[in-house]
């Protein structure tokens, strides 16, 4: 087997000599120095990023604080292996991630945003939406899933809406997980050979690349409207998942206003790349 020659610093040494390094190394038939090192050097510093994620979730709940954090993007864009990042080691009994299904007839019938409101988060707590209020901004007037006027009325009220929950004390996040639709296509195909995956193929997934210029133009439409100075989006590029998982939680840990903040540490991965 050749091995690809690399010139090797005594900090890279120590991490392939480490644990994880090692592991990472055994793991693969095709070894790949450079790679192994990036991705211990992911997991180290995802690591020292949780830590800080635990003393802003204790600020949250010692402080009686109230914190919404929003995932929106494409199908397969890596949403949910963020927050699972994001949620791995924070205390379960103060945050919960909602992922509403589609509305029954009783919601059909009520104020859009009403289900919404009843998943708002107590004091002390961080509600993680996986996917909101905004599959009515692209996915169900993509998909023919609402009318023109119940787009048209969502469009009219949510800046409103937001302003009411930030009005109330609650702090927002915004994160949009943006790919490119080679980069979907390609995660679209893992789906779809991995048996513990492919679950997660629904119809709105397989019509996903057909209508890619049709999301593109809803998306536009909402971030251009949506984009409020305390309602702001935070666009994650999100074709390499390491890299959009620790973009996410710098972005969390950077606009809240938690105490005893590691200034060093955050963005101090984003400049080693």
């Amino acid at each position: 087997m050749e091995l690809e020659t690399i010139n090797l610093t005594e900090e890279d040494i120590k991490v392939l000599n480490s644990k994880a390094g090692l592991k990472r190394l055994i793991s693969y038939p095709k070894i790949d120095l450079k790679k192994t090192i990036r991705y211990v050097n992911y997991e180290n510093y995802l690591d020292e990023l949780q830590v800080e994620l635990i003393q802003l979730h204790n600020w949250v709940i010692n402080n009686n604080k109230k914190m919404i954090v929003v995932f929106e993007g494409r199908d397969a864009a890596g949403k949910g292996g963020a927050i699972r990042r994001i949620t791995e080691h924070i205390n379960p009994r103060h945050f919960k991630i909602v992922a509403l299904p589609k509305p029954d007839e009783v919601e059909k019938g009520q104020w859009y945003f009403q289900r919404y409101v009843n998943q708002l988060p107590k004091e002390g707590e961080i509600v993680f939406f996986d996917r909101s209020w905004y599959n009515r901004a692209i996915v169900e007037p993509v998909n023919g899933f609402c009318t023109p006027e119940e787009y048209d009325t969502f469009m009219n009220q949510v800046n409103h809406f937001e302003k009411m929950i930030t009005e109330s004390g609650t702090i927002l996040i915004k994160l949009y997980f943006s790919i490119s639709k080679e980069e979907q296509a390609k995660r679209f195909e893992d789906i779809k050979k991995n048996p513990l995956k492919k679950w997660k193929m629904t119809p709105v997934d397989e019509n996903a690349q057909e209508l890619w210029d049709v999301y593109t133009k809803y998306k536009k439409a909402m971030q251009k409207k949506t984009n409020t100075k305390y309602a702001p989006w935070k666009i994650i590029k999100a074709n390499k998942k390491t890299k959009a998982r620790i973009a996410a939680i710098e972005h969390l840990l950077a606009v809240t206003p938690y105490e005893n903040k590691n200034e060093a540490l955050i963005n101090s991965f984003a400049q080693e790349e």
